[in-house]
């Protein structure tokens, strides 16, 4: 009943802290890894998962090979976001963010079969800009650009996604170990770029232009992540994962009033949009040169061409069905490496580098200024205490450095004078308590 009862309570907290997930990122806008042990091996654990949360995020073959154990993690995750809309640089007004975990694992359906999973927020993005005293231009239906000066910009975003991945893992023999995740998620959505127009006594309040979607909007959707382990030796472990498409629901809004991009209006009425999540391949290396030394190698490939391309919003728009916002990220290529290194019984220490190709060019700065998945370098540091009857502590610290994008030519995305450029760095502190029964 005691355990029951503290599981609860771990689930309950975990989904109360993920209401307020809002942007976390570092592959795009995915988390290098769920929980502190992968956090402080730079993600790099596909072949080396070593609790419930490395495995059932990363491969859920590890689950097999575990002893019962369960693992709560609470993240604080902090970037730095700037931008210019063309009339100077500003920077985000929100810039903390609690990511949540919990995993756990334990005997099922037989010799040799386990049944694990977690309940996480895997990834997320967001910004919140205001600027006051501009004048942005927008296209003309009719031709030409109308200025609107003495105007405040607004920009937000928010996207979320939390994540449910029960899964079930088997030792097929002394070397192979396979398993399987269903991944039942949710996404919360929210969209603002707008201009508000200065006010008087004459002309009576600011009117707002733009596209306003900033009511949270959930979504729900499943997905399978594969994966598999093998033992070569005592010395080598290779790992496999093959994520599928997360596909959802669409994520609706109820408004009025919209502009477009390109000054496509939109009357009142019910807005919606999907975003899926991509699907990704992982390979990894695990060497041990001694029983204390871990060196974990991990190459990944994330497809984010085919869910983040496009954003069509479909709603009442004048003369036509829907308008793209067109962010054209590019598919990405990741490249993690971490160690670990045993100083004593109770003792162990970590660190790792990953890298990543940036999705989004130069050339399609203006297009994501509410979507920034840019940074490319990080490094991470972690240690876990043995603290004995069965609990364990694991801390991790993640940097990733400070990376910019700059439109190649000004005008976009409200025909401001200077080129459109983005900035983000990122740092977050991560607590996990694990134990074994």
């Amino acid at each position: 009943m005691k355990k029951s009862r503290i599981l609860g309570i771990a689930v309950g907290a975990t989904l109360a802290m993920g209401l307020s997930a809002s942007a976390f990122a570092t592959d795009g806008y995915q988390l290098i890894g769920i929980g502190q042990y992968a956090m402080g091996m730079a993600g790099a654990v596909v072949a080396a998962p070593d609790d419930p949360l490395s495995a059932a995020m990363s491969n859920p073959a590890g689950l097999a090979l575990m002893t019962p154990q369960a693992a709560y993690s609470a993240e604080i995750f902090n970037p730095t976001r700037k931008t210019n809309f063309g009339f100077g640089e500003t920077g985000s007004h929100s810039n903390v963010y609690g990511v949540p975990a919990i995993g756990w694992v334990a005997p099922a359906f037989g010799d040799g079969i386990v049944f694990g999973g977690g309940v996480y927020g895997t990834s997320g993005l967001g910004v919140n800009y205001l600027q006051a005293g501009v004048t942005p231009m927008m296209p003309n239906p009719n031709g030409g650009y109308l200025k609107y000066p003495g105007s405040t910009i607004q920009a937000y975003s928010s996207i979320t996604f939390m994540e449910m991945a029960p899964s079930l893992a088997m030792k097929v023999n002394s070397h192979l170990a396979v398993g399987a995740s269903l991944n039942i998620a949710a996404e919360q959505g929210s969209f603002q770029q707008t201009f508000t127009t200065a006010g008087s006594r004459s002309t009576g309040p600011g009117q707002t232009y733009g596209l306003n979607l900033a009511s949270p909007s959930w979504a729900y959707g499943v997905g399978v992540t594969l994966g598999a382990l093998y033992k070569v030796n005592d010395m080598v472990t290779v790992g496999a994962t093959y994520k599928s498409p997360v596909m959802f629901t669409p994520m609706t809004w109820q408004e009025s009033q919209e502009m477009g991009p390109k000054g496509q209006q939109g009357g009142f009425g019910q807005y919606s949009g999907h975003l899926n999540y991509p699907q990704q391949i992982a390979l990894g290396l695990a060497i041990r040169p001694t029983p204390q030394w871990l060196i974990s190698v991990e190459g990944q490939w994330i497809n984010w061409h085919a869910t983040m391309n496009n954003f069509n919003i479909y709603g009442p728009w004048q003369g036509q069905s829907s308008v793209a916002l067109p962010m054209h990220w590019s598919n990405q290529w990741v490249a993690n490496i971490g160690t670990q290194y045993d100083l004593t019984n109770w003792l162990q220490v970590r660190g790792g580098y990953t890298w990543g190709s940036n999705p989004i060019s130069n050339a399609n700065t203006a297009n994501n200024l509410l979507f920034p998945g840019i940074v490319q370098n990080a490094i991470t540091f972690g240690a876990t205490q043995k603290l004995g009857m069965g609990w364990k502590l694991t801390e991790a610290y993640m940097h990733a450095f400070s990376n910019t994008i700059t439109a190649p030519a000004p005008g976009l995305p409200f025909g401001g004078m200077q080129p459109a450029s983005a900035t983000l760095a990122e740092n977050s502190y991560g607590l996990q308590v694990g134990y074994d029964f």
